[in-house]
């Protein structure tokens, strides 16, 4: 009886982690007005990559407790298919490029990519923080080891969400609506010229009676570097456009003198509070986010 109760006690030590990294998993994989990944399939694919992910991080104590170093190295093999998850999802979401209305671009789907492939270690090493602290806590009770691991648990989470949670648009540029100009076939968003590519009545009036501007204003001048990049440019159009519909013609273009982006368009659903609000929530890339710490801070002012 004592050696079945040792048993199941073991097993506890295992499956707890590893029900703690996926859940880990499943919080992490939101939703959000960018529908992406969508449901049901990839949330399926996703959750069991978590799973087997989780079930690593959970096995590598008790092999290290065991002297099974062998099995230590195929959980460390292991890992190097995560990169192979990245490579898919960059693939796939390359593909889904060619029959969008508006590209993503390759730096989005690049940083879309390497969250994911972050996202598997981050129920990796919750498991393993949840695994190492069952068996260090020195108590044979059960339930005590468990609320420990599952605290330290939580812990490592909330410290890893902190941790890599990156920047949106909103946190380094005000947005406003803009007002909409045509002059002759000349297209104005405020003082900016966007475009004279207006040549037909039919599209003029479109645009004078559907379209919906907003003007980007960097917080300080720096971060209009991120902001002129084409594919942080491209990622913003992306997002309104998926959020709001594209029923034809967008345009950005940058004020060379003041680091504005004037960005116009015509949704297919006319919401201007949407409209402001995705552009504010459009993730920063990281490709392109640097440092200005060590730059002369003379330059800016």
């Amino acid at each position: 009886m004592e050696k079945e109760a040792l048993s199941q006690y073991y097993i506890f030590l295992i499956l707890i982690p590893i029900l703690c990294g996926t859940i880990s998993r499943y919080v992490t994989l939101i939703v959000d007005y960018r529908q992406y990944p969508s449901y049901p399939n990839a949330y399926l694919i996703h959750l069991v990559t978590g799973f087997i992910s989780s079930g690593i991080g959970a096995i590598a104590i008790p092999a290290l407790l065991e002297k099974n170093f062998e099995a230590v190295t195929f959980l460390f093999l292991a890992t190097e298919q995560f990169r192979e998850v990245r490579r898919i999802e960059k693939e796939s979401l390359q593909n889904l490029d060619d029959v969008e209305h508006v590209f993503r671009g390759e730096a989005y789907i690049d940083g879309i990519a390497k969250t994911f492939e972050a996202r598997n270690y981050i129920s990796l090493l919750v498991a393993f923080t949840t695994s190492l602290t069952m068996h260090i806590v020195p108590n044979k009770i059960l339930w005590i080891n468990i609320i420990c691991g599952v605290l330290v648990g939580i812990l490592t989470l909330y410290i890893l969400k902190t941790f890599s949670k990156g920047k949106s648009v909103g946190d380094i540029a005000d947005v406003k609506l803009a007002k909409v100009t045509i002059k002759n076939s000349e297209l104005y968003v405020d003082d900016i010229f966007v475009t004279n590519h207006l040549g037909t009545d039919i599209s003029r009036k479109l645009i004078e009676d559907s379209s919906i501007a907003a003007m980007i204003y960097p917080k300080e001048k720096h971060f209009s570097i991120t902001l002129n990049h084409n594919g942080q440019r491209q990622a913003i159009i992306f997002e309104v456009c998926r959020a709001l519909g594209l029923k034809r013609y967008h345009y950005t273009k940058r004020d060379y003198d003041t680091g504005r982006i004037a960005l116009v368009m015509v949704p297919i659903i006319y919401d201007e509070g949407a409209f402001i609000e995705t552009i504010k929530k459009t993730p920063l890339l990281e490709s392109i986010r640097k440092s200005y710490k060590v730059m002369n801070t003379n330059l800016y002012k």
